[in-house]
C-alpha cells in the first residue's frame, strides 16, 4: 500500500496486543497514530497472562489450529490466514526475541516472560512515531458522535472516524477489560452477544474434606471425557486443579465452552475422569482383585494409584464404602469417575470471555457497519478459544486486520 497523506491520523483506544498491532500496521504506512489506554501502563493483561510463561501461539498444524475457535472459525479464518501462527512467531523473532516449542506444542519466548517482548515492541512503536496517552478512559459518544475520553483532569474528544476500538473483553476488569462499553455501542445499533465466562473454573459441591485438605491441589496425568450438546464425545489427557470451589486449569479450559453451553441448556454438566489413562480396565481390575488381607482400602489402592492421595480422596468423594469394596465397581470408577459441575465462576475470575461485538455488525475489514470509519479488534469481538496461544494469535490477527482496514478506509477517503 502506498504511503498516505501525512495529515491523516488514527486514534486507537486500547493498548493491548490487538491495539498495539493495529498501531504498528498503521504507523508503518506513515500515518500518525495516537493510542489511548485507561490504565497507567500498557499491556496490563498481556503482562499478567505471561506471569506463568508467555504462551504466544501453538505449533500444531494450521488446519487443526483453526478448529480451536469453534463456531467462530469461519469468521476468524480470513484474519488467521493473513497472519497465521508461523507469521506471528517470525514477527516475535524480528523483535529479537527467540522462541521455542514446548512439549505440549505451545510456543514460548526463550525467557518465558512477556515484559521483555513488550518493552522492545513499545520502543519500536515510539520510534515509528506512535504516541501513547495513559489514564484515558473511554466514556462513549457525545451528541455529535465524537468519542469521549477522560483523564484525571479533563475530557478529550476525538472523531469516531479513523478510529479503532481494542478494548478487550470483560474478564480481569482490574487490568482494564471491563466490558462496560457494551451499551454505548448497542445504542448505535451494534449487535452485542451477552458476556459469558470462558477459560474459567467451575463450581463443584465438594465435601468439607476435599475443600480443606486439597484446595489448589493439582490432579495430574488424568484424561477428561465430556459429551457435548450435540452428542459428540471428546477425551483429552492433561491435568487440572482442584480448588475450594470446584475445578479449573488447562484441561478444564479446553472444554469450558462445551461445558458452559451444556449447563445453559440443562442446568448442570457432568464429565468423567480416567484417573489412570495409561492402564486398561482389565489391568486395574486384576490388581484390585488381589487379596488385601489386613491392609486398609487406602493401602490397597496404593497398588493402583501410588501415593496420589487426591485421586484416592476423589474416589471416596463419589463412591460409598460398599462400592469401594467391590473391585469391579472400583475399577469402573477409576476409569470413569463422574464430576458434576454446577455453575461457571464469575466473569471477573475468567481468563477470557465469550460475547461482545457480533461479527454480523462488522464488515470484512472489521469496521462497524452502523458507524462508518470506526473499527474493532481483539477480545471485544464475539469469539472465544481455549488457552494454548489461540487467544493471543487471534488478538494479533484481528488487530492487524483492523489496522489494514483503517488504511483502506483512509485510502478510499483520500480519492
Amino acid at each position: 500500500m502506498s504511503r498516505l497523506h501525512p495529515d491523516f491520523s488514527v486514534t486507537i483506544i486500547g493498548g493491548g496486543p490487538a491495539g498495539l498491532m493495529a498501531a504498528e500496521v498503521i504507523a508503518n504506512a506513515g500515518v500518525r497514530v495516537d493510542v489511548y489506554d485507561a490504565m497507567p501502563t500498557l499491556g496490563r493483561k498481556f503482562l499478567r497472562a505471561g506471569l506463568g510463561g508467555l504462551n504466544i501461539t501453538h505449533s500444531e498444524s494450521f488446519k487443526e489450529f483453526c478448529t480451536r475457535y469453534g463456531d467462530k472459525q469461519t469468521k476468524l479464518q480470513l484474519y488467521l490466514e493473513a497472519f497465521p501462527p508461523d507469521a506471528l512467531r517470525s514477527w516475535v523473532h524480528e523483535l529479537g526475541i527467540k522462541t521455542f516449542v514446548g512439549t505440549s506444542g505451545r510456543v514460548f519466548p526463550n525467557e518465558m516472560k512477556a515484559a521483555p517482548l513488550l518493552r522492545i515492541w513499545l520502543q519500536r512503536l515510539r520510534n515509528s512515531g506512535v504516541r501513547f496517552h495513559m489514564n484515558h478512559r473511554w466514556l462513549g459518544f457525545n451528541d455529535d458522535a465524537m468519542l469521549r475520553l477522560a483523564n484525571p483532569t479533563e475530557e478529550v474528544l476525538v472523531k469516531a472516524e479513523n478510529a479503532i476500538l481494542a478494548l478487550g473483553g470483560a474478564s480481569w476488569p482490574q487490568l482494564g477489560s471491563t466490558g462496560t462499553w457494551s451499551p454505548w455501542l448497542e445504542e448505535r445499533g451494534v449487535k452485542m452477544a451477552t458476556w459469558q465466562s470462558a477459560n474459567c473454573g467451575f463450581d463443584v459441591s465438594w465435601s468439607e474434606h476435599i475443600r480443606e485438605k486439597f484446595s489448589h491441589s493439582p490432579l495430574k496425568s488424568v484424561s477428561l471425557t465430556f459429551t457435548d450438546l450435540n452428542g459428540e464425545t471428546t477425551s483429552r489427557q492433561g491435568e487440572l486443579l482442584v480448588t475450594e470451589y470446584g475445578v479449573e486449569g488447562s484441561l478444564i479450559y479446553a472444554f469450558s465452552r462445551q461445558m458452559r453451553e451444556y449447563m445453559t441448556a440443562h442446568g448442570k454438566a457432568t464429565f468423567t475422569l480416567d484417573l489412570l489413562p495409561a492402564q486398561s480396565f482389565e489391568q486395574i481390575l486384576k490388581i484390585l482383585k488381589r487379596p488385601r488381607g489386613s491392609r486398609t482400602m487406602s493401602r490397597h489402592l496404593q497398588n493402583c494409584l501410588g501415593d496420589d492421595t487426591l485421586k484416592r480422596a476423589l474416589l471416596y468423594e463419589v463412591l460409598s464404602r460398599e462400592q469401594m469394596e467391590n473391585p469391579l465397581t472400583l475399577a469402573k470408577y477409576i476409569k470413569a469417575l463422574p464430576i458434576t459441575l454446577l455453575s461457571t465462576r464469575p466473569i471477573a475470575e475468567a481468563i477470557s470471555t465469550a460475547g461482545g461485538v457480533s461479527f454480523d455488525s462488522v464488515d470484512a475489514n472489521l469496521m462497524l457497519k452502523n458507524i462508518p470509519g470506526l473499527f474493532v479488534a481483539g477480545e471485544m469481538l464475539d469469539w472465544e478459544a481455549p488457552t494454548g496461544g489461540y487467544l493471543l494469535t487471534a488478538c494479533f490477527a484481528t488487530g492487524r486486520q483492523a489496522g489494514l482496514g483503517v488504511l483502506n478506509w483512509l485510502q478510499n477517503d483520500s480519492k
